[in-house]
């Protein structure tokens, strides 16, 4: 039977699961040896670790127990596990040993070769010790791996945690997750294989099955939990040793749960919908299915709706390549079990895809306020061709940033708009700013035709990019420009769209229409429904002062219909006064949309001609800009 939210008392915690935490290196190259793949895509993985994430992703209140090592990818493990919500207070830094590591390629839609770098890893070293009884006291469920039974420490770890959690009236769920090169017997080339049967392996698994209420696994994962040759044997078999409602996994045909006695037609369980999609990576597919199944059963759902979240999850999985970070968020579920897809391959649904992108963001930035320095031609006209001060121009950015640091002061919702072209050193010093909000320009100042500056390949640029800089794109748009500029102007910002979503980067389009028409109350209205028909949707917006609280009502009203999802609209400046740009708050503060602004020339234009005259230092540059930019976040928090 399912798991109500009113049969236990109400706890903290969801499910804790236990066991593997590794940083998983796909190969990005699709169809090709492991030994050809020229570069990686990197993500969290390991069974449990996958399972915390989609639970969390479902909504669930989830946590992880494990260790990884004292550097870079343990703590990568950390910071993301954070991201996602999962709660992180069980994860030990293990001072002697490396987080372990899984590389993967897609040969084939059938072949999945991989490599577990497991030799004295971190996880793999668990003990009783790091199982905290007072945390497994505080979750609902526990969830065990089988993997973590092929050592006697992490044995004992896992059923201390079983043990605690069946006296406190938890339920314990166990993931059979059979890697057969992970019990010793297959070589380390042989991380694909799925079932190599074992007595000795068999006879453990069985021991653990009277404690559970809970247990899933493939076909290969029951026979091998059974010791048995066939299916309805190994299941009744099971059913011997334990009352557990059981979860049999059929890939592509979805699954069976049996709750009660198994029947002598196996198809006669309990069955959720299934969804027919293509293959592209299998791994990651079962912790998917698993992170739905749980989503409905502790909450309460029937089987069969626990059981069809759980195939629909897997089926997101399985279409697209890594493994965490593909499992679908609660909205995008929802989306899919609502509206279905007409893509066989679900990472081709571009409306899919925007709700899985735009609810998996790293962080949340309810408010932004940005000094924008990216200018390159104006600061250009400024050195008036001088060679000696263009040369000065990097470090007045990095000048910038030091002021920008001053009035933040530590605190969230700050960033700055920076260019590579002078700013490399400000974007190291802004880099180093863990809480800053990070924006370059890819557009080749003043074009209209759009136009990308440096070169119109995107795709190889941005891949350089961090992960969390987000790219800024400027577009001189009317709505009543000719139509084939506009076309020429929506192309463009299409392609710098579709290169954002390919290598998974923020975008903010930044709009002007002032300079080449007139401004009125629907003009923005219109450019934003214009680009929002071409399937763009934007990260953020980035538009100009409207006049009138009806013109911020019509940008609001085009938003909230066409991308819900739209972190909103920052409002630049346009090198207008500072009494001016008030103004330009006071209307902007009526749209839901607006959450803060970029502005540039107003803080730094008249500073910047000074020094780079030589008629102002450093500090008193720093100091100015401070007092100019924190004059700005003054007005724009004023109640």
């Amino acid at each position: 039977m399912s798991l109500a939210t009113d049969q236990i008392p109400d706890h903290p915690l969801d499910v804790i699961t236990i066991g593997r935490a590794s940083v998983d290196l796909y190969g990005q190259q699709i169809g090709t040896r492991l030994e050809d793949i020229g570069s990686f895509a990197k993500s969290v993985g390991g069974c449990p670790t996958n399972i915390a994430v989609g639970t969390a992703r479902l909504g669930l209140r989830s946590a992880l127990i494990t260790r990884v090592g004292n550097e870079q990818m343990g703590r990568f493990i950390r910071e993301q596990l954070v991201r996602e919500g999962v709660e992180t207070s069980g994860i030990v830094t293990d001072a002697e040993r490396l987080t372990a590591l899984v590389l993967l390629s897609v040969e084939n839609d059938n072949s999945f070769p991989l490599i577990f770098y497991r030799d004295n890893c971190a996880d793999a070293a668990l003990d009783d010790s790091d199982v905290d009884p007072d945390f497994i006291r505080s979750a609902r469920a526990v969830l065990v791996t089988g993997t973590h039974f092929a050592q006697p420490h992490s044995d004992k770890a896992q059923r201390k945690a079983m043990r605690i959690a069946r006296e406190s009236s938890a339920k314990v769920v166990f993931d059979i997750d059979y890697r057969p090169n992970l019990w010793g017997l297959a070589g380390h080339d042989a991380g694909d294989s799925r079932y190599i049967a074992s007595d000795t392996v068999s006879a453990h698994l069985k021991t653990v099955l009277p404690e559970c209420d809970l247990i899933v696994g493939t076909e290969e994962e029951v026979l091998i939990a059974s010791g048995a040759d066939d299916l309805k044997t190994a299941l009744r078999t099971i059913r011997t040793l334990s009352s557990a409602v059981i979860v049999l996994k059929r890939g592509p045909m979805g699954c069976i749960v049996y709750d009660g006695a198994i029947p002598d037609d196996l198809e006669e369980g309990i069955v959720g919908k299934g969804f027919p999609i293509e293959v592209y990576n299998v791994l990651g597919a079962g912790d998917a299915f698993m992170s739905g199944f749980l989503r409905g059963w502790l909450r309460g759902e029937s089987h069969q709706t626990s059981a069809t979240w759980a195939n629909a999850c897997g089926a997101f999985a399985v279409s697209r390549l890594l493994c965490a970070p593909e499992i679908p968020t609660w909205d995008e579920l929802q989306y899919f079990l609502e509206r279905g897809s007409p893509e066989k391959a679900l990472r081709k649904d571009e409306a899919i895809n925007h709700v899985h992108w735009a609810t998996t963001r790293r962080r949340d930035i309810p408010q932004l306020m940005a000094l924008a320095i990216d200018h390159r031609s104006q600061l250009e006209d400024m050195a008036g061709g001088d060679a000696q001060k263009l040369a000065r121009l990097p470090d007045f950015k990095v000048l910038a940033v030091k002021a920008a640091e001053q009035v933040a002061n530590g605190r969230d919702g700050f960033g700055m708009l920076l260019d590579d072209k002078y700013g490399r050193d400000a974007l190291y010093a802004a880099g180093a700013l863990p809480s800053f909000w990070i924006a370059k320009p890819i557009e080749l100042p003043g074009s209209r035709p759009l136009q990308f500056e440096f070169t119109q390949d995107l795709g190889s640029r941005l891949v350089e990019w961090p992960v969390d800089h987000c790219i800024k794109v400027l577009c001189f748009f009317h709505p009543d420009d000719p139509k084939d500029l506009r076309d020429e102007q929506i192309a463009k910002l299409r392609s710098a769209f579709d290169a954002a979503r390919k290598v998974g980067r923020e975008l903010l389009v930044e709009i002007i229409a002032s300079k080449h028409g007139e401004l009125r109350d629907d003009t923005l209205a219109r450019a934003l429904t214009e680009i929002y028909d071409a399937g763009i949707k934007p990260d953020w917006w980035k538009l100009e002062p409207q006049k009138t609280e009806a013109a911020w009502g019509a940008i609001d009203g085009v938003i909230e219909t066409r991308d819900p999802y739209c972190r909103g609209v920052v409002m630049l400046g346009l090198d207008a006064p500072q009494d001016e740009l008030a103004a330009g708050f006071a209307a902007a503060k009526t749209s839901r949309s607006v959450k803060g602004f970029a502005v540039g020339r107003t803080i730094f234009g008249e500073v910047a001609r000074d020094w780079l005259d030589n008629k102002m230092s450093d500090e008193e540059a720093v100091a100015e800009m401070a007092k100019r930019f924190g004059a700005l976040v003054k007005i724009w928090e004023r109640p």
